[in-house]
């Protein structure tokens, strides 16, 4: 047993003064080298990535802001052409509408309609129409008023 023994002892004395390569220092500092080079490299890549990213979204964010305003001027447009062929068919101003479909402009015609024939009943009643007088005239001569004024005017200087 003693040779068994000796074997063994043998064996975890050689196991203990060799060292593995992965408990040297000189190992774990190429290890931590070649690390820093991948956590360098992945770094500069996420920095890649991040502005391929912002500069995608931003051009995303520029499309939907065109495409935004191009709907607002053709949903406009097309009011505007509705607004114009009412106004045509009615006989109102195109700009005294303001409704977004046709049944509004319609209603808007109309009122605009009823409101313009309301007001031309109003100013077409005959009025009766009275010449304007001064209150000097009596009437009879229409340069009376004018004639007593002026010779009341030379019975005023003292030379006369």
């Amino acid at each position: 047993m003693d040779d068994s023994t000796s074997a063994v002892e043998k064996t975890t004395e050689t196991a203990e003064t060799e060292t593995k390569p992965t408990e040297t220092v000189d190992f774990w500092k190429a290890k931590a080298r070649e690390q820093e080079k991948r956590a360098k490299a992945n770094a500069e890549a996420g920095k890649r990535l991040t502005e391929i990213e912002q500069s995608q979204k931003t051009e995303q964010e520029k499309i939907t802001e065109r495409l935004a305003a191009a709907e607002r001027r053709a949903v406009d447009a097309e009011r505007k052409v509705l607004a114009a062929s009412v106004a045509a068919a009615k006989g109102v101003p195109a700009s005294a509408l303001i409704g977004e479909d046709e049944d509004a402009l319609c209603r808007q015609a109309d009122e605009l309609i009823a409101w313009r024939d309301a007001a031309t009943a109003k100013t077409n009643t005959p009025t009766v129409r009275r010449p304007v007088r001064s209150g000097t005239a009596t009437g009879d001569e229409p340069n009376a008023g004018k004639e007593r004024a002026a010779a009341a005017l030379r019975s005023l200087r003292p030379g006369r």
